[in-house]
């Protein structure tokens, strides 16, 4: 069911910005410059917001597990982009191998190109979010009425293919505009972002790739990989492949216990 939208404080704060500007205009329309200068400077401070994937100040943003979830020592692999049919029955199979769960942020329209690769994800005991239908480097400009159109589409098209709604939602890049956060709430979704990025999609550096993942990794943390638009190493192997063996072998040393997202929350 949708919950209710609530606005963060800095959302309220640029809707009084606007209103007060508008509102000033009409007392003393000479004043225009002044108005104009506020809202150019918020709509500015929004838009940077909207390019830290990590923030908060435009609605909730999952970027660090609870305190709950830190006590049984729980990470997440979150692994996005795909599903993809050269790299993701592989990645499946080094996370059996290892009996590590992770969430997979799917892309709707690849989901509908490979089904059977989409339901073998939650065979193996993973879990499929959404991760938007169109994959649009545009997704941050779009207008609340395209974002949820693409939002729903991929939302359908994994609730039907892998029998269960995911419940998480994550951007193109983590990328977004303060309209994402009331289309999330109406189609019952949590934003997601992470807290370890390795830029594994244009890094090919396997050494690279794994110090950012690793370095003070902790309960709670949230990595970020790829297996779809996944970078090539040097010998042209993708990078995830490359970099995920001593990814799980160095998590399993530190007694982490990764969890899938709906897993971690419960």
């Amino acid at each position: 069911m949708p919950h209710p939208w609530k606005p963060t404080p800095f959302i309220k704060f640029s809707i009084a910005i606007h209103a007060a500007s508008g509102i000033g205009l009409l007392v003393a329309p000479a004043a225009w410059p002044l108005a104009l200068g506020a809202v150019v400077i918020n709509q500015i401070m929004l838009t940077v917001a909207g390019l830290l994937p990590r923030s908060t100040v435009l609605g909730a943003n999952l970027n660090r597990l609870t305190p709950a979830a830190i006590a049984r020592r729980e990470i997440i692999l979150t692994i996005d982009d795909g599903p993809d049919p050269e790299v993701t029955p592989r990645v499946l199979d080094l996370l059996d191998a290892a009996g590590v769960k992770a969430s997979f942020f799917c892309i709707g329209r690849c989901v509908d190109q490979y089904p059977a690769l989409c339901r073998e994800i939650v065979a193996r005991g993973h879990s499929v979010e959404n991760h938007g239908n169109s994959h649009s480097w545009l997704f941050a400009a779009f207008g609340p009425g395209r974002m949820k159109a693409d939002i729903s589409a991929a939302q359908q098209k994994i609730s039907q293919i892998a029998g269960r709604p995911p419940q998480f939602f994550r951007p193109t890049a983590g990328l977004r505009n303060p309209m994402l956060d009331p289309v999330l709430s109406r189609l019952d979704l949590k934003l997601a972002s992470w807290t370890r990025r390795p830029y594994d999609t244009y890094e090919g550096d396997v050494q690279r790739i794994y110090d950012r993942l690793v370095e003070n990794l902790a309960p709670g943390d949230i990595l970020l990989l790829h297996d779809g638009h996944s970078a090539r190493t040097p010998s042209g192997e993708p990078v995830i492949l490359a970099v995920l063996p001593r990814l799980l072998q160095k998590i399993s040393e530190l007694r982490l216990n990764p969890v899938t997202l709906p897993a971690a929350l419960t």
